[in-house]
């Protein structure tokens, strides 16, 4: 199967580091041109540059802008402005006792989570429904399902993506436009190398803290390893592509089998 994305723009929130930057680096080579998004504009050249050396195809385009503002968002919208596929990658995560997570927390999860996703959905939908073409995707989590007891502020998040991705899909209903939530399950990037030794002993080398974390803390994975990035950004430039044109509101699960569940 060749997926072939030539002519066609594409917004990848959060996408200097981790799961964005492979869903960035995946799209362009696919032939896609790639808003390249990030908060600060030296990350965002720097990625750009290294992606421009890997890619071999496709054009790359900086998006410096915190999209988790309404001004960044705007400031994203003015750069890239009529984009074909939208990625809602940015997210942030990290361990807090329940009890503990406070009302600015609770907050901050959601307006950068979910409410920057929605208000991009909101800026790109309608062009996309006009042209007849367009992919929006929301990068959810096994946490949307299997909510962490150590996280539930996140889990909450991931699983309004669900709701939000499926409430969008309807909304584009007839028109060519696909909407789907991907959930990824554990997947190997630098923040999570930094929550795994946040839950396990920081003197084990790094395949044993692993192996530790996955058995201590994620053991119902029938993969028994973290997800590589990559494995995460195949899915999506499927999704993005003309092939994919029958898969909408759905919540498809790159998740190495973690959510035990037949459907999510």
């Amino acid at each position: 199967m060749r997926l072939d994305l030539s002519g066609r723009t594409a917004l990848v929130t959060g996408s200097t580091q981790g799961i964005g930057r492979a869903i960035a680096l995946g799209l362009a080579r696919s032939g896609a041109r790639v808003g390249v998004n990030g908060r600060t504009a030296a990350t965002v050249e720097k990625t750009v540059g290294e992606l421009r050396a890997e890619a071999g195809a496709g054009e790359l385009v900086p998006v410096a802008a915190d999209v988790a503002s309404d001004e960044g968002a705007a400031r994203a919208v003015e750069l890239l402005p009529d984009a074909d596929i939208l990625v809602n990658n940015l997210g942030i995560f990290g361990a807090t006792p329940a009890l503990d997570i406070t009302d600015a927390e609770w907050r901050r999860y959601f307006e950068v989570n979910v409410l920057a996703a929605v208000r991009l959905t909101r800026a790109y939908l309608p062009g996309m429904m006009a042209r007849g073409f367009g992919r929006v995707q929301y990068i959810a989590s096994d946490s949307a399902v299997a909510v962490p007891a150590e996280m539930i502020h996140y889990g909450m998040t991931k699983t309004a993506l669900l709701a939000v991705s499926r409430g969008f899909a309807k909304e584009a209903a007839g028109t060519g436009v696909t909407v789907n939530s991907v959930i990824a399950g554990p997947t190997h990037t630098g923040g999570v190398e930094d929550f795994v030794y946040s839950l396990v002993d920081r003197a084990l080398p790094w395949d044993e803290a692993q192996r530790a974390f996955m058995r201590e803390h994620r053991p119902q994975s029938l993969l028994q390893r973290l997800i590589e990035p990559e494995e995460i950004a195949n899915m999506v430039v499927y999704l993005s592509s003309p092939q994919a044109s029958a898969t909408t509101g759905g919540a498809v699960r790159v998740d190495g089998g973690y959510v035990d569940a037949i459907l999510p």
